[in-house]
């Protein structure tokens, strides 16, 4: 399972399909409709939050607006009705170490793109996140 902290926009399509296939399985994590995936690191940072179910609902949303502008069409019905009306902090180090974790997997998928993203020198992050300093976060298995 990856949930991005950076931006949906710079994910190729295979990478924003899977995206948002695990993004619904964290949701279903989250409220508890799961057997597996229960521990997994990726969630600590919405276990951590006051709201975790807004939280994975707004990360969809946010994902599904990126899909929209690409002429896709991700079911919205599938995303719980809650809402997270604040910023989740993700670190510096974290975005960069995500970066070059995408660039590995657009090296061999998406040439064009791994390109256009090694030209790039400040990337968004996913806009349910706030980016501050530090090192990767420590829920990431690197």
């Amino acid at each position: 399972m990856r949930l991005w902290s950076i931006h949906p926009q710079y994910l190729d399509t295979k990478g924003l399909v899977a995206l948002w296939r695990e993004a619904l399985l964290a949701q279903n994590v989250l409220h508890g409709n799961t057997k597996g995936y229960k521990n997994h690191p990726q969630l600590l940072r919405f276990k951590g939050i006051s709201n975790p179910e807004g939280g994975i609902a707004t990360y969809l949303r946010y994902v599904a607006e990126e899909a929209d502008k690409r002429g896709y069409n991700f079911d919205r019905k599938k995303i719980k009705n809650r809402r997270l009306n604040k910023k989740i902090p993700v670190t510096n180090g974290q975005v960069e170490y995500e970066v070059k974790h995408l660039l590995r997997k657009l090296e061999n998928r998406d040439l064009e793109l791994f390109i256009n993203l090694k030209k790039i020198k400040t990337i968004n992050v996913h806009p349910l996140f706030k980016r501050i300093k530090g090192d990767i976060e420590d829920w990431e298995i690197t």
